[in-house]
């Protein structure tokens, strides 16, 4: 009997060993390559990782994931046969990406374990930037740091002023100035007149008073260079206008107005496209003070929202009813609906309007 054990495990055991060593199996060159310093000049590098299947069965790559967008994988796709060998490429892209870096490739297939890390890594020297780097936007013989001005969160009453740099890349002098700009915005140029080679700036100041609106908000003014008018050359601002409740009292938050909403997304299904599909949502004031609505908007025209009224008293409710109109639109929607009030815990609300159009 005793014998008969221990034959049974040494079976066993055998058995069991053959199993595994039957499934396919990695036996990687390497796992780590490390590709030392390279030149971002230079581009794009790559290494190809080699590996045999050690195992009795065909192995097969299902996917291979690289950790971050600058690397780009490529591997075997046919199964490998049993002694076969195949590859799994890694390609990295150190454009914009000065320093160390150090990557995973995650390789997929039907061996056990699921899945191997693969890992390159090295050091990234940074090229010499051009003019073009330093000011990547174009508005004529002018270049700009950016294009865009953000005030970011301002209050109602609130001033703020934001530069860009610029500077003259063409070989005759200009004079700048600027056109369409709204009340609530002043804008110079310092110098009004760039000789070649020169840098200036924008020097652009924000007076929400006089904008009289909520939430983020947006304008766009068109730059003149020598009195040239050409609506292709412009720059955007945007500010994003929002009441300040940091330095409220705790009495004063207990006796604030307090925004409640019966439901924050309304789903319409399936319709055909051309159909319209309405939603009321419902607003109440749980709190202790006036709600005021400041503002309501719609991520897209395609959205309607109308509010009964914007003065909501404790305990009250109002109506803020949407309008989805599917014409020239397919496929899965996601529309949203921002509305803007006085509740100093919830001054900002997102609804949802979503659904599919066929």
């Amino acid at each position: 009997m005793k014998h008969l054990i221990l034959s049974l495990m040494a079976l066993f055991i055998v058995s069991t060993t053959w199993a595994q060593s039957a499934k396919p199996s990695f036996s990687f060159n390497k796992t780590l390559h490390d590709f030392g310093a390279i030149k971002e000049a230079d581009g794009k590098v790559s290494y190809k990782f080699t590996f045999k299947n050690t195992g009795a069965q065909p192995l097969v790559v299902h996917n291979v994931r690289a950790s971050c967008g600058c690397t780009t994988p490529d591997w075997s796709k046919q199964p490998i046969a049993p002694g076969a060998s195949g590859f799994v490429k890694a390609t990295f892209d150190p454009k914009n990406r000065p320093g160390n870096f150090n990557k995973t490739i995650t390789v997929t297939a039907n061996t056990e374990p699921r899945n191997t890390v693969l890992r390159i890594t090295g050091n990234v020297q940074q090229r010499e930037k051009t003019l073009a780097d330093i000011y990547p936007r174009e508005l004529g013989p002018l270049r700009l740091k950016t294009s865009h001005l953000s005030f970011t969160k301002i209050t109602p009453q609130g001033k703020k002023t934001e530069e860009i740099e610029v500077i003259n890349d063409s070989k005759e002098a200009i004079s700048i100035s600027f056109g369409r700009v709204p009340d609530h915005i002043t804008i110079t140029a310092s110098p009004a007149k760039l000789a070649p080679g020169q840098k200036g700036k924008f020097i652009a100041s924000y007076d929400a008073s006089k904008k009289q609106d909520w939430g983020f908000v947006y304008d766009q003014i068109f730059v003149n260079i020598n009195d040239e008018v050409d609506y292709k050359k412009r720059i955007s601002i945007n500010a994003n206008i929002q009441e300040d409740f940091a330095n409220w009292t705790d009495d004063q938050k207990e006796n604030a107005p307090k925004i409640s909403i019966d439901n924050k997304i309304f789903d319409f299904g399936e319709i055909k496209q051309g159909a319209k599909a309405e939603h009321t949502f419902v607003i109440t004031n749980s709190g202790k003070s006036n709600l005021i609505i400041r503002k309501v908007k719609a991520s897209c025209g395609c959205t309607a929202v109308t509010p009964d009224k914007k003065v909501i008293g404790p305990g009250e409710s109002t109506n803020v009813k949407a309008s989805f109109n599917s014409q020239g639109k397919t496929g899965r929607q996601n529309k949203s609906v921002t509305v803007i009030t006085n509740d100093p815990m919830a001054s900002n609300i997102l609804l949802r309007v979503q659904g599919n159009v066929n």
